[in-house]
């Protein structure tokens, strides 16, 4: 006897989660621009924050010796080597003259990027209120979405130097987390003794957390140092900071990096990755450990390097009309976009339509990126100088 059996049809679908989430914007930047390039269109980048310098000699050098040994060829321990913990410890003294416990206050990632998206976890139960700057970074909102968080939006003004106003967050009520990025990420601001001293204030005072991203802390220019948070009285009662070997020494593909501060919020985020990964490969570790014993000029001539492309597209942009603030730090250019130009997709729109280049409109960053766009300082200056030509032809 046979039997006849119809198939069922169904419809695999993303989660909820995932629907809620709009296209990543530098995914889809970076889809333009190969398309553009698909063209044999001669295409100038100015969009995704990615080093185009090679990661210094000494520590492609370590991590060659490292990669030979089989020793490394295991998984690696969850807390990353006892060495490199202590590197990072001297490291963080020595800069920002703030001791850190290298067993309880601080813990190697997969790139800052992983762990900022696991910390949530952690610590944020559903309908727990967050607050995000505007504009921010993008990776931000969906890690605390994937938590379920609720987000309140604090914006960032030119009129305050894009600093979250405190009397603000002061009159919020029920926080449990608040996210802060400085140097930031688009607006290149650098963020105040004062401001920091109010937060922390603040954390104590209501009982919330503060997630601090300071990925960019190496890229400063004039000489003026960005502080770290945890350099105020206080904040390791209520601060996590989340730093990143990818800009400091051009090693964005190698995905490492380190969260500090306070022990239980570096217990959390341990917790969650025991959970999710098996550390940092420990030959990138190794790597990163030479890294943190590089001599000052090779970070000095990294920022050297920026402070030139920053200061030869600003006034190869003044040139043309176009008058832009110079950044104090990380290595973009966040400017109102030109008259003639209704919105920030239009200006970038017509950037890479009419001129070749790509760059990021500043709504990719939140409602209040509206009406600005952001260029990132990782191409020659030569490029830069094309690119102003470019510009030039169509502003």
């Amino acid at each position: 006897m046979s039997t006849n059996t119809e198939s069922t049809k169904f419809t695999i679908e993303f989660a909820n989660r995932l629907k809620e989430l709009p296209p990543y914007l530098f995914v889809e930047i970076d889809k333009a621009k190969r398309e553009a390039m698909a063209q044999g269109r001669d295409v100038i980048n100015l969009g995704v924050g990615d080093p185009d310098i090679p990661t210094p000699p000494h520590i492609i050098e370590a991590m060659k010796k490292a990669v030979e040994d089989g020793a490394n060829h295991h998984y690696a321990l969850d807390a990353g080597l006892p060495e490199l913990k202590s590197e990072i410890a001297k490291w963080f003294e020595k800069r920002f003259n703030v001791p850190l416990d290298a067993k309880t206050e601080l813990y190697p990632l997969v790139g800052s990027k992983e762990g900022i998206a696991h910390f949530p976890l952690g610590v944020i139960n559903p309908k727990d209120k967050v607050l995000l700057t505007d504009p921010a970074y993008p990776a931000y909102r969906p890690t605390i979405q994937f938590a379920d968080g609720k987000i309140t939006n604090v914006p960032l003004k030119a009129s305050n130097n894009f600093i979250p106003d405190l009397k603000k967050i002061e009159s919020i009520n029920n926080i449990k987390m608040m996210v802060i990025n400085y140097p930031n990420n688009p607006t290149a601001a650098v963020a105040s003794r004062e401001f920091y001293e109010g937060l922390v204030r603040l954390a104590r005072e209501k009982g919330f957390i503060i997630l601090s991203d300071m990925a960019y802390s190496e890229i400063y220019f004039d000489g003026e140092k960005p502080i770290s948070i945890l350099e105020i009285d206080g904040a390791k009662d209520v601060a996590i900071e989340f730093h990143s070997f990818s800009k400091t020494y051009n090693m964005t593909g190698w995905r490492i990096g380190w969260a500090c501060g306070n022990p239980t919020l570096i217990a959390s985020l341990a917790k969650v990755k025991s959970n999710y990964d098996s550390g940092v490969f420990q030959a990138i570790q190794i790597a990163a450990i030479a890294a943190l014993r590089s001599k000052d000029e090779v970070t000095e001539d990294i920022r050297n390097l920026y402070q030139e492309r920053r200061d030869y597209l600003i006034n190869g942009l003044r040139g043309i009309g176009w008058k832009i603030p110079p950044p104090k730090a990380a290595f973009y250019v966040w400017a109102k976009i030109p008259k003639g130009f209704n919105s920030s997709m239009e200006c970038a729109k017509a950037f890479l339509d009419k001129a070749d280049i790509v760059a990021t409109p500043g709504n990719g960053f939140g409602e209040g990126g509206e009406g600005y766009i952001r260029m990132a300082l990782t191409v020659p200056k030569d490029r830069i100088n094309e690119a102003v030509d470019r510009l030039k032809k169509i502003l």
